[in-house]
């Protein structure tokens, strides 16, 4: 949804365009945090042709940069809310981590699993749902979350090593139901796991030189391809400059919705039109 917010913006005229590629500034209510869409706008005109594929989307367009700014303890108040890069939840080992979703990154085989199951097996465990299910409660209080019986965060991330061509792959749980893919934030806050020394990543993703990390995520229905800007790199600290990610957007639509004058005269965006003298009109998209 927010691939699709800047080009709206950009061609309803709230944005004045730039060549060759218009920023976006996006507030997110329910974060309170800034994403920039940095949307495609050679010659000043929204393009949607490109090379660019993202999975479960047919087809190819232009690729739209999104960066999340100042994410990190977006929920809870730090990147590592309990300061360290790994914590002992029981006898399993995990990441508790939240930049812009609190999530726990564990390691698939600690709980006996390859990692590589489809959402429908792992679903279909029930001994092993329960035991995730007081990973995440424990998880929650640890994370200054509370009683998170009732919440659908922290969100519960396996991970283990890659098989198709990623960095690692990913089983998500949403609270309790095994996703089909990755959430956005969720993404970005394993991403960000991965570039943080001594956290249940390590092992799996090797260590890379300079600031700006690559990082694509498997997951089952596809991959995340993530960019990761980060500084002062230690084994409890880690300050993220900016998490981006690339998808696509593409109009699908445009038609007209006639109201009636009594209920709304149009004069605060458009002037009235020859549709009928009792109507005016305003373009949804």
């Amino acid at each position: 949804m927010l691939a699709g917010v800047g080009p709206f913006a950009i061609e309803c005229g709230l944005i004045a365009s730039r060549d060759p590629v218009t920023p976006v500034k996006i507030y997110m209510v329910n974060t309170g945090n800034v994403a920039v869409a940095h949307v495609p706008t050679p010659g000043g005109e929204v393009t949607y042709e490109g090379e660019t594929s993202i999975a479960g989307v047919p087809g190819t367009s232009a690729a739209i940069r999104i960066d999340f700014l100042n994410t990190a303890g977006s929920v809870c108040g730090a990147l590592l809310p309990t300061g360290y890069s790994i914590d002992e939840l029981g006898e399993i080992e995990a990441t508790l981590i939240d930049n812009g979703m609190p999530v726990v990154v564990l390691r698939a085989a600690d709980l006996g699993k390859s990692g590589y199951e489809s959402p429908a097996e792992l679903d279909s465990d029930k001994k092993f749902k329960s035991r995730l299910e007081e990973i995440r409660l424990l998880a929650g209080e640890r994370m200054g979350l509370g009683d998170v019986r009732l919440k659908v965060v922290p969100k519960m991330t396996l991970i283990a090593r890659p098989r198709d061509g990623g960095d690692l792959t990913t089983r998500t749980f949403i609270p309790h139901k095994c996703h089909a893919a990755i959430g956005v934030l969720g993404a970005v806050t394993v991403g960000t796991a991965c570039v943080l020394p001594g956290s249940a990543a390590s092992g799996i993703v090797p260590a890379t030189e300079g600031s700006v990390k690559q990082i694509s995520v498997e997951h089952p229905s596809g991959q995340f391809s993530l960019e990761i800007e980060v500084d002062d790199i230690t084994s409890d600290r880690l300050h993220i400059r900016r998490s981006s990610l690339i998808r696509t957007a593409r109009a699908l639509f445009r038609g007209d919705a006639l109201v009636p004058a009594s209920i709304w005269d149009g004069s605060s965006i458009h002037p009235p039109t020859a549709h009928s003298q009792a109507t005016k009109h305003s373009v949804l998209y």
